[in-house]
């Protein structure tokens, strides 16, 4: 743990194995601790120390290309009200430093509190490169293209008395329409007060008051916010709907259209090699898949590859949205209009890091396991693989949960089973001793009995073992029931015991979900101040590559 400044919170991490957590896929446990397994998916092990500046020495990227990149980010990254450290960091861009890259999609009100660990993670990197002597910035590519409204409509919160709230917005747009671009109107700002209601009065509900009001987007509102949020650790914004940028990245468009049989083997191929090492495909890849998206009269429409009998290349068609087109004219319309194309999840890290000279992407378990198919289309279209990093994972416990925890004789992992079985746990645990006492004598006393009667019927006629085991079963069985329901009784005699289950459950794993992928990213800002970025970067544990609990003192 870091030194403290005066007045600032004390931090404890502890860490917590990813393989203890629910649902920890296979690939990224040994992406994570035994890479010698995944290494022909992955170009580099997380343990970037190793091999940071060596990579840095391989990456080649067009001056003019820089220059127009640093053009766009800083009219963005100004529109947002950029903090001075921003603009800075913006200048350096343009003097030529790498970039430290990660990207989420534009939730309600900043998304969950992952956000904000990637954005830290991306920060760290750049740090550590630069004190190598490898001049890098965090930049944060906001997915404005994904086109899954009802993922980024609504916020996860905590109610007053700490039950779980979604918080969503009736904003609509174009069914299947990029997310980033739908506009807010009237109907946002009592879902803003809502908000502020729950949240209390501070500079993070102020922040979201400026940002998400009548007339702003989905993007713009997400891009101002975190402006605001990381100021004062110079996060560089970027939102690839720019139709600059779009023009910028048609040599990619293109050579999705140009190499789409090839890619879409070699796509296959690897889904094979994956289920063939025991691990899954995140994203799931058909003979007719591509990595491109036309926008259509407002909507995201998948382009399919219809295969020539014949094999030949001039026959080559696709589909977009029901309609055939030639793969001449396809190529001709992404040299028109390449603002009308956007790439799917396997194809956007090889456009970003086209327009961006990336030393390494920070995500989460499941970008590790886009990444695992990407690298196809990597070597393909840039003759190269950007590396993975994982981002920094955490669940944060203030002082009030702490409590509870230490006073039930409760872990995190206690909590995984769902707030049920946490409130049947701490009813065991506040049971009357003497109960407990007594339940514990009892089947003491069943067991003494039950090896002595099974010793005799061993000397009769051994063949009644099993049933007495059976029975053996039976009888605990029911102890354990009866035990069980008394524990619910004390429970519904308890009131506060039930809230204390709850409030730990959904502060913790809401939903049998991790923290840090469910609640709001705005609940942690409000409650523990403006500094909590900086405060979490600066209490971690470096030697933790696993998840992490910090304990808020």
């Amino acid at each position: 743990m870091s030194e403290a400044g005066p007045g600032a919170p004390s931090v404890k991490a502890q860490c917590l194995p990813f393989t203890e957590i629910p649902h920890t896929s296979r690939l990224f446990a040994d992406f994570l601790h035994s890479f010698p397994k995944v290494s022909q998916f992955y170009p580099r092990p997380p343990q970037y120390t190793n091999w940071i500046s060596e990579q840095a020495s391989k990456i080649s990227y067009d001056p003019a290309r820089r220059q127009q990149i640093a053009a766009v980010l800083l009219r963005q990254n100004r529109a947002w009200s950029a903090s001075e450290k921003t603009l800075a960091n913006l200048a350096k861009f343009e003097s030529g430093a790498l970039a430290a890259v990660t990207g989420q999609q534009v939730g309600l009100f900043g998304g969950p509190l992952f956000t904000i660990f990637k954005v830290l993670s991306a920060v760290k990197l750049a740090e550590e490169a630069s004190a190598k002597g490898i001049p890098c910035v965090p930049i944060f590519w906001m997915a404005t293209e994904d086109h899954d409204l009802a993922e980024i409509n609504h916020a996860w919160m905590l109610g007053t008395q700490g039950e779980l709230r979604s918080i969503a917005t009736p904003t609509k747009g174009i069914e299947g329409a990029p997310v980033g671009g739908i506009q807010f109107g009237d109907e946002i700002l009592p879902v803003v007060e809502q908000v502020a209601a729950l949240l209390g009065e501070s500079e993070a509900t102020a922040w979201l008051r400026d940002a998400y009001r009548p007339g702003e987007t989905f993007g713009g509102a997400f891009a101002k916010f975190y402006s605001r949020v990381f100021g004062e650790l110079g996060v560089i914004l970027l939102d690839p709907s720019d139709p600059e940028l779009h023009g910028i990245a048609r040599p990619i468009y293109a050579g999705a259209i140009q190499h789409a049989k090839e890619l879409n083997d070699g796509l296959l191929q690897r889904g094979k090699e994956l289920t063939a090492g025991g691990y899954h495909e995140q994203v799931k890849v058909t003979p007719s898949s591509t990595a491109l998206f036309e926008v259509r009269n407002g909507v995201r429409t998948a382009i399919h590859h219809v295969r020539s009998a014949s094999g030949s290349e001039a026959e080559e068609t696709f589909d977009v949205g029901g309609a055939r087109i030639s793969q001449a004219a396809l190529l001709d319309q992404i040299v028109t209009r390449p603002e009308d194309f956007n790439p799917n999840a396997l194809l956007r890290p090889v456009v970003q890091d086209f327009l961006l000279p990336t030393l390494a992407y920070v995500g989460g378990p499941a970008e590790v396991a886009y990444f695992a198919q990407s690298a196809v289309i990597y070597e393909k279209l840039l003759g190269r693989v950007t590396p993975i990093l994982p981002r920094f994972s955490a669940t944060i416990v203030d002082a009030k949960l702490a409590g509870l925890m230490t006073r039930y004789g409760l872990q995190l992992s206690d909590l995984f089973p769902g707030p049920q079985a946490v409130r049947q746990m701490i009813g065991n645990r506040t049971l009357p001793p003497e109960i407990h006492a007594e339940f514990d004598a009892a089947q003491q006393a069943f067991e003494d009995s039950l090896a002595r009667v099974r010793g005799s019927l061993e000397r009769l006629d051994s063949t009644l073992i099993d049933a007495a085991d059976r029975a053996g079963r039976k009888i605990r069985y029911q102890l354990t029931r009866l035990r069980e329901r008394a524990a619910r009784a004390e429970l519904r005699r308890s009131e506060i015991l039930s809230r204390h289950a709850a409030l730990l459950s959904n502060s913790l794993y809401p939903e049998k979900v991790q923290q840090e992928r469910e609640l709001s990213a705005a609940v942690f800002l409000a409650r523990h101040g403006a500094d909590f970025p900086i405060t979490v970067m600066e209490n971690v544990n470096p030697d933790c590559v696993d998840h992490q609990i910090l304990f808020w003192e």
